[in-house]
């Protein structure tokens, strides 16, 4: 998937064939690929690497714009998906996402373990992204009769409950990924059917108070 050209004058081909060359390196040689590798393998050097897209940190971006918004565009036309009940959609979802995340390791581990953890703008970039989907979901929610406010607290719990269990799982792969497959999707459901309390229609958007009123 290209990246979106800026309007910097950058050539976006040149750019791709850049963002091809340091998926080779991250897939070879994991969450510790060097920049002085990924260069060489484009047959350039560190500082052109780097004009390409401004800096390491336009870089780190440019590769979470790349992967990360694949796996989303992916996991929500699962969960969106007509003609199937919550769970077959959450299933579908879960499924989705463990598979895309255990094949392709290196990257995930190096976007979230490296490129998040070693550079605060690319930290903020892709948890925008993360966040955005967390926003889709709570639609999609809201979209089947719940609660707006509540469907947006579901959205971002569940992308993030199945966030890093996907991670934790990466280090378990004992684990059989149906059972952890079933686990979330039992999560998901039953907190999509459980019934509005009294408290959610009074206080739709934030936790009830007791005050101590009266006593």
């Amino acid at each position: 998937m290209a990246t979106l050209a800026g309007n910097d004058g950058r050539d976006p081909d040149r750019r791709r064939v850049l963002l091809d060359a340091a998926d080779r390196v991250i897939l070879r040689e994991g969450p510790q690929a060097s920049m002085a590798a990924i260069a060489a393998e484009a047959g350039i050097t560190k500082p052109i690497l780097y004009r390409h897209f401004g800096d390491k940190s336009g870089l780190y971006q440019a590769l979470a714009d790349r992967h990360i918004r694949t796996v989303v565009r992916e996991l929500r036309q699962r969960f969106a998906g007509t003609g199937a009940g919550p769970r077959t959609r959450a299933e579908a979802t879960i499924e989705t996402y463990l598979d895309m995340i255990s094949a392709n390791r290196n990257l995930y581990r190096f976007l979230f373990h490296r490129a998040g953890a070693e550079d605060s703008r690319t930290h903020s970039h892709m948890a925008a992204i993360v966040r955005s989907l967390g926003e889709e979901l709570g639609a999609v929610i809201a979209g089947d009769g719940a609660d707006p406010v509540r469907a947006q607290i579901l959205g971002h719990a569940f992308v993030g409950m199945v966030h890093t269990t996907g991670d934790w799982w990466l280090e378990h792969r004992e684990v059989d990924r149906r059972r952890v497959v079933g686990t979330l999707a039992d999560v998901i459901t039953a907190a999509m059917a459980a019934p509005i309390t009294p408290d959610d229609v009074r206080h739709p958007g934030f936790p009830a108070v007791d005050t101590g009123a009266g006593r």
